[in-house]
């Protein structure tokens, strides 16, 4: 997916997005991968760039994959560019990234479980575009091996990549070409931002004051650690927003199958403590519930056109990020990846129909998984994820 091919210039209303990225997974041998879903023994950091459809070819918030590779620029996400870069070189990148910039602005994302590496980049080159955020593009991609059955191994590999994520954004906060800092996280990838702030705050004695931002799609944390971070991230630390959704009927599945510690994606803010916890804590909400979505379970809408075009004027004006106009929830309902330390094979295949529906390498393994484990399997999967209604019973095909 990421061999670069030719320029992509002669295509008219193409558009390229340039972005870092640093990673904590391990390089793979095949050039058209990159990163594995292995852990590597370093941060690695590479210059890529990523050409994306014209946008009359496209709908807003949709990542358009190669039917075939390579790719067409003319239809498709494809790669450009793919160089790797010494860590004591990324200053000369910010300072060409932020060149003209009035605020200096960069914008580091961190995906969530069960993402191959060539799915953080293109997702995160679709919300840089969409958004229209004059920002310098940061992605920090974190080893997930990419399949429904790989919780357990994705989220001890956002604990190995803590320090990772914590070294780029002090290196971000110290590079005189960067004026502020948003960290945009999403899932399971929240838990690693917040533990590397955290982190970062329990060192200094206080989040990097460049680090302005912080806002947290969906999160999969536990509550209780969730508070115990902010605590520790100090009463100077940066803006704190969750982006929620009433209607993510995904989260009525994974409610239905886990019955672990409270999720801060899954908590009622209306009901104490969580509501006076959240205005102690100064923690806004942005409500998606009235934004319409591109997957019938309404999972994904961090990533809609909508979404990332108003967080782009947001950051672009300054103003919070959520307001009276958007939507503050007295509601909470969010999406949780899997929000188990443990979870069985079968429960968590029922967690991933859903998921299957918008995750493309989900719908490529999906079933691989569920004939490895046999029809008795299959008929537990299929009992309960007929609970979450219709919407569910949509999955079953599609690549990507």
């Amino acid at each position: 997916m990421l061999l670069p091919i030719a320029d992509a210039g002669a295509v008219p209303g193409a558009s390229r997005v340039d972005m870092l990225v640093a990673t904590t997974r391990k390089s793979a041998t095949d050039k058209g991968i990159l990163f594995s879903g292995e852990r590597g023994e370093a941060v690695t950091y590479t210059d890529l760039a990523v050409s994306i459809p014209p946008d009359a070819t496209r709908q807003p918030g949709t990542v358009q994959w190669p039917k075939s590779i390579p790719g067409n620029p003319a239809t498709d996400f494809v790669a450009l560019r793919a160089e790797p870069v010494d860590r004591a070189k990324v200053g000369a990148w910010t300072g060409r990234a932020v060149r003209g910039g009035a605020k200096r602005h960069v914008l580091v994302f961190v995906h969530g479980f069960n993402n191959k590496f060539e799915d953080a980049v293109f997702r995160f080159a679709q919300i840089v575009h969409d958004s229209g955020a004059e920002v310098a593009p940061v992605l920090f991609t974190w080893p997930s091996r990419g399949s429904v059955l790989a919780y357990g191994y994705d989220r001890e590999s956002t604990n190995f990549s803590r320090n990772g994520l914590e070294t780029l954004l002090r290196d971000l906060a110290r590079d005189p070409n960067v004026g502020e800092i948003t960290v945009l996280a999403h899932s399971m990838g929240n838990w690693l931002a917040l533990e590397s702030l955290r982190q970062m705050a329990i060192r200094d004695r206080r989040v990097a004051p460049k680090i302005r931002n912080v806002i947290l799609a969906a999160p999969d944390v536990d509550m209780d650690l969730a508070r115990a971070a902010f605590h520790d991230m100090g009463k100077d630390r940066p803006r704190l927003t969750l982006m929620v959704s009433g209607d993510d009927q995904a989260l009525a599945v994974s409610r239905l199958v886990w019955g672990d510690s409270v999720r801060l994606g899954a908590i009622d803010p209306a009901a104490e403590p969580y509501r006076s916890m959240l205005e102690r804590e100064n923690v806004a909400v942005l409500n998606l519930s009235t934004v319409k979505s591109n997957d019938a379970l309404n999972h994904g809408k961090f990533a809609s056109g909508e979404v990332v075009a108003l967080l782009g004027k947001r950051l672009a004006d300054g103003q919070p990020i959520s307001d009276g106009q958007i939507g503050i929830g007295d509601r909470l309902v969010s999406t949780a990846a899997g929000a188990a330390s443990t979870v069985a094979t079968g429960a968590a295949l029922a967690v991933a129909a859903p998921v299957a529906l918008f995750d493309p390498q989900t719908r490529e393994t999906y079933g691989e998984h569920l004939s490895n484990m046999g029809s008795g399997l299959r008929d537990t999967v299929g009992s309960t994820v007929d609970l979450a209604g219709a919407p569910v019973r949509a999955f079953g095909g599609g690549g990507r």
